[in-house]
């Protein structure tokens, strides 16, 4: 199958990034290279790293940046393990950094993924294929609780408990096993009033099953953990999230990061002795243009932060 791919914001990635052409970036989710491939453009002497939990996206790497490979190592692994990753490849620091938190294009066109509510596959889900958890394994095993727990948290489904209940009605029955089964349960779980709205009544459950399959946030908090600690001085962290929970978790990142001063505010003075350790790049995140929007629709809920290091 031959695929589309507009990376998203790449023109303010690459300015956010500040790339010098002898230094060292990782890209976090390479997915389908679109952003790698205009970064690795831009070197001439540096290195780019590519990080995917996809072995489909490392495949298809050589051939989108044919020409290029001789600066890129490329890496099956989740980006939450980057401490682990840059360790192995015995990189220090870093002068850049790059991750786009959403599912690459061709993992929810690709029906045979079990991604789309859209079309009918085998409940996966999985990013990393090599992966045990699928998304039969969470819609079948896991108990009511824990699915309106994921299906409120994870996709804001306001439906989550009638939805719950009708997944675990199902199943005692027999296994659900495919996504069509998954996305008309759905369905019939909802209000009549909510299965008129414009949106597909499963798109919110299927997000939430697939954070969890995923573990997405739980990488995100991983990767924050320890990316600071991986820049070189003056090197740029840039996100691109896609889902308000994301966002928030950067964003809290961020202005910790930047603040330094962890004392009570009403100390007359610091005692803490925490110093900012990052310059944020803008006051808002940067979010797509009208041109991008009407060019690539999937850019709508897009944010991007960055952060250099001090």
């Amino acid at each position: 199958m031959e695929y589309t791919h507009k990376p998203v914001l790449l023109q303010e990635c690459l300015e956010g990034l500040n790339i010098r052409p002898d230094g060292i970036y990782v890209d976090g989710t390479l997915g389908r290279a679109g952003h790698s491939r205009e970064i690795v453009r831009r070197l001439a002497g540096g290195r780019l790293i590519c990080i995917d939990r996809d072995q489909a996206a490392l495949d298809a790497a050589p051939e989108r940046m044919a020409g290029y490979m001789d600066k890129v190592t490329l890496v099956h692994s989740n980006f939450g393990e980057i401490a682990d990753v840059l360790g192995k490849l015995g990189v220090t620091g870093a002068d850049g950094m790059l991750f786009d938190l959403g599912v690459s294009s061709p993992q929810l066109d690709d029906g045979s993924r079990g991604f789309s509510y859209l079309q009918d596959a085998p409940l996966d889900m999985r990013m990393d294929q090599s992966a045990s958890r699928t998304a039969c394994d969470v819609v079948n095993g896991w108990s009511q609780e824990e699915l309106k727990r994921i299906l409120w948290q994870y996709g804001e489904e306001r439906y989550a408990g009638l939805i719950a209940a009708a997944l675990v009605r199902a199943r005692e029955k027999e296994p659900i096993r495919t996504t069509g089964q998954l996305a008309e349960l759905i369905r019939q779980a909802m209000p009549a009033k909510a299965r008129r709205e414009k949106q597909h009544p499963a798109k919110r459950s299927f997000q939430a099953i697939r954070i969890a399959v995923n573990d997405e946030l739980g990488e995100v908090e991983r990767m924050l953990e320890h990316v600071l600690d991986l820049l070189n001085p003056g090197g740029r962290l840039a996100v691109i999230s896609f889902h308000s929970l994301e966002d928030r978790l950067v964003k809290t990142a961020f202005a910790q990061w930047a603040k330094g001063c962890t004392c009570p505010p009403d100390f007359p003075v610091c005692v803490c002795g925490k110093k900012p350790r990052v310059r944020l790049i803008g006051k808002r995140p940067i979010v797509a243009g009208e041109a991008e929007l009407e060019e690539n629709p999937r850019s709508r809920s897009a944010k991007l932060r960055i952060a250099e290091k001090l």
